[in-house]
């Protein structure tokens, strides 16, 4: 038996483009720069002597009061006085207003006694200045800071600018899939006996 159909089947082609991820550079590149600065240091140094303070205020006012002490002090004894001669005259009434008819003359020969009599008791010895000189010390003082140098390095590249290409895939079909059915058999004629009048001559088909 012979074969009547020739099938083809075509398969589909296609090209496959690869773009590889890439860093472009863009711009001039050069040298690098190198920037260096200097901070400078120092030594310092600070010295506080030793002091010694005398204050003899207070030594000075006991011996010569000043203005302002001198007003409080007659102020206090003024105070005093008053309050000594209030209670002396008191004292010396009292005996007025008790004596008897006739010893007036008496009361008042004793009270003028008393006013002049010499004082009488203890005496104090003392000495000047009363109080000493208030001394204070402060002792010396020496401080030393010490910074060193700082140096500050800045490096710059110049290398332009660089651009990030990301990678692609491109595909292209140059042949699409295709079936191709070829008959190879040969004419069937009815009736079965024209084949051989027929056969690879033209008709007429208008006739």
């Amino acid at each position: 038996m012979e074969q009547m159909l020739n099938i083809i089947t075509i398969p589909m082609e296609y090209e496959i483009n690869i773009e590889h991820a890439r860093l472009e550079r863009t711009g001039k590149s050069g040298p690098p720069i190198l920037e260096i600065e200097r901070e400078r240091g120092g030594w310092t140094m600070e010295n506080r002597t030793a002091k010694l303070i005398l204050d003899t205020y207070n030594a000075r006012n006991s011996v010569v009061p000043t203005t302002k002490t001198a007003i409080y002090q007659n102020a206090q004894r003024g105070i005093q006085a008053a309050g000594t001669a209030a209670q002396n005259y008191a004292s010396e009434a009292a005996q007025m207003v008790w004596s008897k008819p006739g010893q007036g003359g008496q009361t008042l020969s004793r009270i003028f006694a008393q006013r002049v009599q010499l004082p009488t008791g203890e005496f104090k010895l003392g000495f000047l200045p009363t109080t000493g000189v208030d001394i204070t010390y402060q002792a010396g003082e020496l401080t030393m800071d010490y910074q060193m140098d700082k140096l500050t390095f800045n490096l710059r590249l110049q290398n332009g600018e660089v651009e990030y290409i990301p990678g692609s895939i491109e595909i292209v079909i140059t042949q699409y899939p295709d079936v191709q059915i070829e008959y190879m058999g040969r004419p069937v004629y009815v009736p079965a006996s024209a084949a051989e009048k027929l056969d690879g001559e033209q008709v007429d088909v208008t006739a």
